[in-house]
């Protein structure tokens, strides 16, 4: 191990993490990008991105480089294991969900496991990427390595853990521009992991003294936010019922130099939402209920139907009949300004409307709009009508295309506008969370 050299890369799960990593090592080694799902591989091949985290030009240029650099850097994508088979560095991005119960669902961590286990050769290194709580990779998925490879761990492979830290849509923070916290099954290996990333990493590194602490070192960081932001919700709660404006109190409270100004609203997405189930799910496989962090996610699980409840009672006050009343989401992804869907809870807060018995429409021009309806099966709207005449209006998320809409084209004169971002002209709602 003291002396790896990397022949080939081989990244598993071609998403908003995977692709971008793959793509930042084609500059320095072969990479072949894999994932399960052929079209989106023949997409790729394609020069389409579909999370926008690259663009065609980039795509062409790192597959250009592959076949003119002999196959010595660059980058291709590929659906067939007999690709990768040649690797020597395996490198796991696949998504850590949870299941309705929200407990971890570790079926594709473990799932990429066997396929590499199976493909392992000696003196390989495997390399997960993959949120999972503290202790996962060696307890679950260092098993199934050596049960589909034969081989011995930390003898005749080695494994690393360097968390993803990619915000999608974020052209700002970007892979190369955040510190990369990286670990290794021995000390060699640590370094080996270590001095892989530095390659790509501008920002640098930081070597953990265990795998363990590189996988708690990530689900802290989403549930410090997810407790931070939970405690803005559980204000946002009180001071609907004491009649002032949470938005005030918090323009108030920040003139305070060491204030943290979080702010609330609904938490969804493939990290903040999901990674503190995998912590306390450890914590409680370990005799200790964590009060702190289920109490938070409590409090913004229930985010999405105080909205909805909200408006149901705004429209109360107006005497709007709810017999064939209409309303508009605007947004429909987890994030401003990026086509990410993944765990949204605005798709929670529509179901709750529709439950009210609102004819609910929504729009967003940043989604497939084929893709939400078979995740979620909800019937987008193609544009936005230049008349409406909508009972309720519900801004959810902050895409720069609503930052300046002309809201009175789209609702009736008696009626409800619910501003959950913050971002509207006060004189123009009724209520924001």
């Amino acid at each position: 191990m003291r002396d790896f050299q990397v022949k080939k890369i081989a990244v598993i799960g071609q998403g908003y993490v995977g692709l971008p990593l793959a793509i930042a090592f084609s500059d320095f080694f072969p990479v072949i990008g894999f994932d399960i799902n052929k079209t989106r591989i023949e997409e790729l091949k394609q020069g389409v991105d579909r999370t926008l985290e690259t663009d065609k030009k980039e795509l062409a240029r790192v597959r250009d480089l592959y076949a003119t650099s002999n196959q010595s850097k660059g980058y291709d994508a590929s659906s067939s294991t007999a690709d990768i088979a040649d690797a020597n560095v395996y490198i796991v991005t696949v998504p850590t969900p949870i299941d309705r119960y929200n407990s971890p669902d570790l079926s594709p961590v473990i799932g990429a496991s066997k396929m590499i286990g199976e493909l392992l050769t000696a003196g390989d290194l495997v390399i997960y990427e993959s949120t999972v709580y503290p202790g996962c990779t060696e307890e679950e998925c260092i098993p199934v390595l050596e049960k589909y490879s034969g081989l011995t761990f930390n003898q005749d492979f080695y494994v690393g853990y360097s968390p993803e830290r990619i915000n999608p849509g974020d052209k700002v923070n970007s892979l190369q521009k955040v510190v990369k916290v990286t670990s290794g099954s021995t000390p060699e290996a640590g370094l080996a992991v270590d001095g892989l990333y530095k390659k790509i990493i501008e920002a640098g590194t930081h070597l953990a003294p265990s795998i363990k602490v590189a996988e708690a070192a990530k689900v802290i960081e989403n549930a410090q936010r997810d407790v931070n932001i939970s405690f803005m919700n559980e204000l946002a709660l009180i001071f609907d019922r004491v009649g002032i404006d949470t938005q005030d109190v918090l323009d108030a409270a920040g003139t305070k130099y060491n204030f943290l100004r979080f702010k609330p609203g609904l938490v969804g997405g493939h990290c903040i939402s999901v990674d503190p189930y995998y912590l306390a799910q450890k914590a409680t496989q370990l005799g200790y209920h964590p009060h702190v962090i289920l109490s938070g996610r409590e409090v913004n699980d229930q985010i999405a139907s105080f909205i909805a409840s909200k408006v149901v009672k705004l429209m109360i006050q107006k005497n709007i009949k709810f017999d064939g009343a209409k309303a508009l989401v605007l947004g429909v992804t987890f994030k401003e300004n990026c086509p990410d869907i993944r765990n949204s809870k605005v798709i929670d807060m529509i179901h709750d409307l529709q439950e009210f018995g609102l004819k609910v429409d929504a729009y967003d021009p940043w989604v497939n709009v084929e893709e939400v309806k078979s995740h979620f099966n909800i019937e987008l709207l193609s544009t936005l009508p230049e008349i409406g005449d909508y009972d309720s209006v519900i801004l959810a998320v902050g895409h720069r295309e609503f930052l300046h809409l002309d809201l009175s084209n789209l609702k009736k004169e008696n009626s409800v506008v619910f501003d959950i971002k913050g971002i509207l002209d006060r004189k123009l709602v009724d209520a924001r969370l």
